[in-house]
C-alpha cells in the first residue's frame, strides 16, 4: 500500500465511527502549502461553517501558509464561526492524517478558543 491509499483507510474508519454519532464535524485538510477547516453538519449535508489560509482574513497575517503558526491561525478562525454559527461541540476529522504537527496545532487552537471535541 502506498502512502495516500493507508490515509485513506485510516479516515474511512474514523469517518464511519463519527457517522455513528451524529455530530457535526470538525473536518481538516492538509495540502504542501494550505490547510483547510470546515464544520460539516451530522447527517453531511452542508458545510456550516469554514476557513482556510487561503482567506485573505488569515493569509495576510502570516508569513507563510503551510507552517504551524497558520494552523493555529485556521484554528482559531474556526472555533470562532462554529461558535458565532451557535455549534459548541463537534467530532474531530481529521482525514487519515496522523495526529502531530499542524493537525494537532490546528485541534489545540480550536480547543483553546472554546470549541469542544
Amino acid at each position: 500500500m502506498d502512502k495516500k491509499n493507508t490515509r485513506l483507510k485510516r479516515a474511512t474508519k474514523l469517518r464511519c465511527k463519527i457517522r455513528q454519532l451524529n455530530a457535526e464535524r470538525l473536518s481538516v485538510h492538509k495540502s504542501s502549502q494550505h490547510i483547510y477547516a470546515q464544520v460539516i453538519s451530522g447527517d453531511g449535508s452542508k458545510t456550516i461553517v469554514s476557513a482556510s489560509t487561503n482567506q485573505a482574513e488569515i493569509k495576510n497575517g502570516l508569513k507563510h501558509t503551510c507552517n504551524i503558526a497558520a494552523a493555529i491561525e485556521v484554528g482559531k478562525n474556526i472555533a470562532q464561526k462554529a461558535l458565532a454559527a451557535g455549534i459548541t461541540e463537534v467530532a474531530f476529522d481529521r482525514s487519515g492524517f496522523k495526529y502531530h504537527g499542524r493537525i494537532k496545532a490546528l485541534a489545540d487552537a480550536a480547543r483553546e478558543a472554546g470549541l469542544k471535541f
